[in-house]
């Protein structure tokens, strides 16, 4: 997460103006150009030559790498989210086999995932004035300590649903207040021009996590119950903390005397008061509600519908972080897309349409292939979404923005699971799936046909 190798050896305080100097190759041409063209004449160039500066506008593919606290929160979330992954799949499917119900996954879902709606805000508020250092490394604490918790209980085979519940929602707290720090933390640790580069790079280790975790976590699970996923869940966990301890970033500025609810409110006021944002936050909260939420059931596809076992929902899950990796890799390569409106279009359609085609197959393959186009289209979306709204966002304001963002597409999932579940009662859980993402592509739609500037997204 440092600058490029030159300044990492740089200061903190000296950092301001080194990263300005890399803000844009193209300005020391321009100089040069004109300092040739103040020279002696004995010494310009003939009249007939044409210096044409070349202007690079498209950062190296693993540039924000070259920055030392980036790298260090990069490679420690990648194992921890690889353990993560791991607890999940062994989460949903040992819910599955105590209650044979599709309705208490989405239970499980919710209070892993519900308390994003109310924390996340809170998180915001926080992240914008203390050390998010340290309210990070706080939150691995307990859902390290949470998932130690879960595993002793499952080995011993002590474990119920309600323990499951009660653990799932200690997590989902302490993962909702860091979840805007750790948004809110990139920009302070990469220069502007290669946000968009750290943006992919972020999508990419924890999509790669969604292909290595599940997969593993399948095997595994086979091999050592679901308390050895919940274990090493747990020691996962160190690889983050001791990444950000070794960190090294900009100072938090002093904190402002306003009140806590104060400061909330004038997060809702910058986003839904500026349009370009309050839009941009409508597409998410569309996504996060309607189609996101279908993730939770893949344990119950998995296993009624395509009649397959641990390590088949591990493929299943592992496809969605294959696609998801990828299109974070695409992101990462081109940096700046052109068309990001029209990409976010495409991009929103087929990701809901993917979900209506796995909801309805019969076939593993096909129901692999959906997963797949799922997840690279929903990365691809949000991914140009998220860069948009950090560079929109005011410095002292982007920890509450990067939390109303969060908050709709991380706290909103559990609302749809709910809704998903309910529905899945008086419906078949592939029809509640499929209707859900159905009318989330119409909904998509009609923003982007009422809101004809979403197609520059400039």
């Amino acid at each position: 997460m440092n600058p490029t190798p030159p300044l990492e050896d740089i200061p903190v305080s000296a950092r301001g103006s080194a990263e300005k100097k890399d803000e844009s190759p193209a300005v020391g041409v321009v100089q040069a150009a004109t300092q040739e063209s103040q020279a002696p004449a004995s010494m310009a160039e003939p009249a007939a030559v044409e210096l044409k500066p070349e202007v690079i506008t498209r950062p190296r593919m693993l540039e924000a790498l070259e920055h030392r606290d980036f790298r260090y929160l990069w490679s420690g979330n990648f194992l921890s989210n690889v353990g993560t992954w791991m607890q999940n799949i062994a989460q949903g499917w040992l819910v599955l086999q105590l209650t044979n119900s599709a309705f208490w996954l989405g239970i499980v879902s919710f209070a892993s995932a519900g308390p994003l709606l109310v924390f996340t805000l809170l998180g915001g508020v926080i992240a914008d004035h203390v050390d998010k250092r340290r309210l990070l490394i706080a939150t691995q604490l307990v859902m390290m300590t949470s998932a130690f918790l879960l595993a002793g209980l499952a080995y011993f085979d002590r474990v119920t649903v309600t323990q499951i519940i009660a653990l799932a929602f200690i997590t989902g707290t302490a993962s909702a207040l860091a979840a805007p720090s750790q948004q809110a933390l990139l920009p302070q640790l990469v220069p502007r021009r290669i946000l968009s580069n750290a943006v992919g790079l972020n999508s990419a280790q924890f999509n790669m996590s969604r292909v290595l975790g599940p997969t593993v976590g399948g095997f595994a699970m086979a091999w050592f119950g679901a308390s050895g996923n919940f274990f090493l869940n747990g020691l996962s966990f160190v690889a983050v903390i001791l990444a950000l301890r070794r960190m090294h970033y900009p100072a938090q500025s002093a904190i402002p005397e306003a009140s806590l609810w104060s400061r909330l409110v004038e997060g809702f006021r910058y986003v839904f008061g500026d349009a370009k944002t309050r839009v941009l936050v409508w597409l998410v909260t569309v996504g996060g509600l309607l189609g996101v939420p279908y993730l939770s059931f893949v344990p119950y596809f998995a296993r009624d519908i395509l009649h397959r076992d641990a390590r088949g929902l591990g493929l299943l899950m592992a496809a969605s972080g294959l696609g998801a990796f990828f299109a974070a890799v695409t992101i990462a390569y081109v940096g700046k897309p052109r068309y990001r409106g029209k990409l976010v279009f495409g991009t929103g359609v087929l990701f809901f349409a993917a979900i209506i085609g796995f909801a309805l197959s019969g076939n593993f393959l096909l129901s692999v292939a959906m997963q797949f186009v799922a997840g690279y289209c929903l990365i691809i979306m949000v991914a140009i979404i998220n860069t948009r709204m950090q560079l929109l966002a005011p410095d002292e304001l982007r920890g509450r923005t990067m939390s109303i963002y969060a908050t709709a597409y991380l706290g909103l999932p559990p609302i749809g699971s709910l809704m998903a579940g309910w529905l899945s009662r008086w419906v078949p859980a592939p029809l509640a799936i499929g209707g859900m993402a159905a009318a989330g592509l119409v909904l998509f739609a009609l923003i982007f046909a009422r809101r004809r500037d979403l197609w520059a997204l400039d």
